[in-house]
């Protein structure tokens, strides 16, 4: 019986050695996929801006045009 609980208590250790290592690299992979993700919301709202600063000179350049169109 002691010898069952001596083997059990050598290998316990090793075995949480390769849990604590996957626990970590699935971490590791959850926060790079978090910066992704806010750096895609980064891009998304930069390229937002820029289509409504694109829309926004497009009807300057209509109501300037046909102001003086009118005259």
């Amino acid at each position: 019986m002691h010898r069952i609980l001596i083997a059990l208590l050598t290998v316990l250790p090793l075995s949480a050695c390769g849990l604590a290592e996957t626990a970590a690299t699935g971490v590791t992979a959850a926060s790079g996929a978090a910066e992704q993700a806010r750096q895609g919301q980064q891009t998304e709202q930069r390229v937002q801006q820029q289509v409504e600063d694109a829309k926004q000179v497009a009807a300057d350049k209509l109501k300037a045009a046909d102001q003086a169109g009118s005259q």
